[in-house]
């Protein structure tokens, strides 16, 4: 089924999570996007995790939906083709999303010079063009340490700048392209993997708070600051986050415990008001020592049908199995997914776009294609060779 892109035309060069995590969002939403790779697989191509045959499932994941078109790109006829490919004519091609460096043959002022209404968007590490990843981007953002229980610094598992940097990248193309249909005009865009991370800390108030009141914030483990949430160990060995936001969540939180005259008490002791969410903080500890007896005498099942019945707002800890095997929502209950048989991993449950249309129907999820799967078509359709021409450039390996 067409998707709400459908007819735009976008060629990526790139390698890791951001960049085609921005290809994948804008592939799954109908746009024909173009993977170009090296012959054997950019460096990437086998990133783990891997699948029983040894495919990356990581470069699975990133790349569903889209084309690939494999080059010898240490050449000069290999980059020309690539080239030629990303200039090729229509009014909804000549697009190109990259995380390389800038070079001479990928450069903007090069290709826009074989087409001048090009757009490129390139992701580098900082603003000045020098190197950064994920992992060095955060650790320079102070979130690690106010991670965890306060004995050093804990790394975030999700690479959460790499995911932010790839969504930016979709919404650039897509404001670029816009720009376009309007006047007619290509342009450069740049974004840099260190400047979403800043981006987002001076926009959820970290920079302000230690510029305007000195502020360092403490690691809180699992609680959350400002508000209500902690996590709790149940009677059966599980554990459950509980997060009271609004007062009618904590209203939810009092009627669902039964616990109103001894939260109650914490008012009259301190002078606090618990409706208030700064309050709920300031309390934290106190509100902590009373919930978790109760909890601890409750298993699982018991608090998911007393919370669920009072609106609660909480969840169970779970690790990957359990989110696989006990949540509906990572399920074919859940409209986000699909079964497919990814070439070289199997059947298994994928995810589609998290955005749902009105207008239009959920797409079917299709696989990562296979490295060169789609050569001879792009060369055919977009560039004009012939097959006699296809077999020369197989033949000198300047195509696979």
């Amino acid at each position: 089924m067409p998707g709400p892109l459908e007819g735009l035309r976008i060629v990526e060069l790139s390698a890791f999570v951001a960049a085609p995590l921005g290809g994948m969002t804008l592939a799954q939403l109908g746009a024909d996007v173009i993977r170009i790779d090296p012959i054997g697989g950019n460096i990437d191509f086998e990133r783990w995790p891997l699948g029983p045959h040894g495919a990356s499932l990581y470069w699975a994941g990133l790349n569903k939906s889209k084309r690939s078109i494999a080059l010898a790109l240490d050449t000069a006829e290999g980059r020309s083709i690539a080239q030629a490919l990303i200039t090729a004519p229509g009014a909804d091609g000549g697009i190109l999303l990259t995380n390389l460096p800038s070079s001479d043959w990928c450069g903007y002022t090069t290709l826009s010079a074989k087409r001048s209404d090009l757009i490129a968007l390139r992701l580098s590490g900082n603003h000045d063009g020098s190197s950064a990843v994920d992992y060095t981007v955060n650790c320079a953002s102070g979130f690690p340490l106010i991670t965890g229980p306060g004995v050093g610094p804990v790394n975030h598992v999700l690479p959460a700048w790499d995911v932010a940097a790839g969504l930016y990248m979709a919404t650039g193309l897509l404001a670029a392209e816009r720009h376009r249909l309007r006047t007619g005009r290509g342009q450069e865009i740049r974004i840099a993997l260190s400047d979403v991370m800043l981006a987002t800390m001076g926009t959820l108030g970290y920079l302000a708070d230690y510029e305007l009141n000195e502020t360092v914030r403490e690691p809180l483990g699992n609680a959350l600051y400002g508000a209500f949430g902690a996590d709790f160990p149940t009677g059966d060995g599980r554990r459950v986050m509980i997060v009271a936001l609004t007062p009618r969540q904590w209203r939810s939180v009092v009627e669902a415990t039964g616990l109103a005259a001894e939260l109650g008490a914490i008012e009259q002791a301190t002078g606090l008001d618990l409706t208030l969410e700064g309050d709920r903080f300031r309390a934290h500890r106190a509100i902590c020592n009373i919930l978790a007896p109760w909890i601890a005498a409750r298993t699982l099942e018991e608090l998911r049908q007393i919370f669920d019945q009072h609106r609660v707002l909480w969840g169970p800890y779970q690790d990957i199995s359990q989110l696989m095997t006990e949540d509906r929502r990572c399920s074919l209950q859940n409209p986000l997914f699909q079964r497919i048989d990814q070439p070289g991993v199997g059947t298994h449950l994928v995810p589609g776009s998290p955005l749902s249309f009105g207008a239009f129907p959920r797409t079917d999820v299709r696989p990562a294609p296979r490295l060169g799967q789609h050569t001879d078509e792009l060369l055919r359709d977009f560039i004009g060779y012939s097959d006699t021409e296809i077999r020369r450039l197989r033949g000198a390996e300047i195509v696979a």
